[in-house]
């Protein structure tokens, strides 16, 4: 008990400073969950040039970011990670602008267990991704992690691509049976800053503009110059909650089946089925797709799914259900939007992967969802 002691008592002057105003904020934060964005890109592209312009900006935004070390160049200097012992300390610096930020050298988890101890501090955590990480295993802890996940939520993953050199990272061929990184960090991106337009021609532009369009047809695309850009659009994406309900079922609306620029190339199907389905029979429709890998298209390559999006009408259930999955992982989760009355009831999804067979998809589809539909 006396360590405990000790350890509150080191711990106390990080709340002294509170401002009269300030007192009530600070205790009703820790039953907040604090929304944490996944940043990724190719090295060059513009990340660290984009969360240090996070760092420095003044945005009245609270936000803790997380530096990758193998990340080009370090974005503050003095956030480098020392080591202890062998041991790994993340120090933590305030910025002028309110803004917390350290840097890693592993996926950034324990920063973040570490960082949760300095709640009330910030309202938002960026974690930036090395280069060549695959941002849906990063994605994937925070929806195992149990015990992380009862204080954050992952809100969304950016994509930086560079406008100059993301048309050869992302069309780059790789050995028979692999995906390049770029693509599927596109592939898996709720929100893509195409930067340093400047540099290239309008024509330029737009190739890069529709290959990353044809790979992921639901991502919202900024482009920028120097990774300006507006603060407000990065954050805040509830790409992977209920409460993108309702924005979701229009951005469904619009989606449509893309083709691939690359023969092996990453593509997005979307269908729609109308009617009610049983729970147990989408479940089993995932898993054959996501688990199992036993869904083919009509040359016999299995269906690689990367990322997962839709919005389904369950038995039993009076609003509509989002579904969500990253690699083999998938969730589904009532949002707050009932079904209304006179309302045709339908299940709308959305896949980004490879040897994607929209026809195929959406045959599997109905027969297993319309299968043993005598039973209960």
């Amino acid at each position: 008990a006396g360590a405990r002691a000790l350890m509150e008592d080191e711990d106390c002057p990080d709340l002294v400073p509170i401002g009269a105003g300030g007192a009530e904020g600070t205790e009703s934060s820790p039953s907040r969950k604090i929304p944490v964005t996944i940043i990724t890109g190719y090295l060059g592209a513009g990340k660290t040039t984009l969360l240090n312009y996070i760092l420095t900006e003044q945005h009245n935004k609270r936000i803790a970011v997380i530096l990758n070390e193998f990340g080009e160049g370090i974005a503050l200097e003095k956030s480098l990670a020392i080591s202890q012992g062998g041991e790994l300390y993340e120090e933590w610096l305030e910025l002028r602008n309110g803004c917390l930020c350290c840097s890693v050298k592993d996926n950034g988890v324990k920063a973040i267990e570490n960082l949760m101890q300095r709640r009330g501090k910030f309202d938002y955590i960026l974690l930036e991704t090395t280069g060549l990480a695959d941002p849906g295993t990063v994605a994937s802890m925070f929806w195992v992690d149990s015990e992380l996940g009862s204080d954050i939520y992952l809100d969304g993953i950016v994509s930086v691509v560079d406008a100059k050199h993301g048309l050869q990272h992302l069309t780059e061929q790789k050995p028979e049976g692999l995906v390049n990184e770029a693509s599927r960090q596109v592939a898996l991106a709720d929100l893509i800053i195409i930067n340093k337009t400047d540099l290239v021609s309008g024509e330029e532009l737009n190739k890069v503009r529709t290959s990353v369009r044809s790979i992921n047809g639901l991502v919202k695309i900024l482009e920028t110059q120097r990774s300006r850009v507006d603060v407000s659009n990065v954050l805040d994406l509830h790409a992977f909650d209920s409460l993108s309900g309702i924005s979701l079922q229009k951005k469904l609306e619009h989606v449509k089946t893309t083709h691939a620029h690359l023969d092996k190339g990453i593509i997005t199907v979307t269908f729609e089925v109308p009617g009610n389905i049983k729970e147990e029979n989408l479940n089993l429709f995932i898993q054959n797709l996501l688990w199992e890998k036993n869904i083919k298209d009509k040359t016999g390559r299995t269906m690689d799914v990367i990322r997962l999006k839709g919005l389904v009408s369950i038995q039993g259930k009076s609003h509509q259900v989002i579904v969500q999955g990253v690699h083999e992982l998938y969730d589904l989760e009532e949002t707050a939007v009932a079904w209304k009355e006179d309302e045709k009831r339908t299940n709308r999804l959305v896949l980004i992967g490879r040897n994607l067979d929209k026809e195929t998809i959406k045959e599997v589809f109905i027969a297993t969802v319309r299968e043993k539909q005598g039973n209960s």
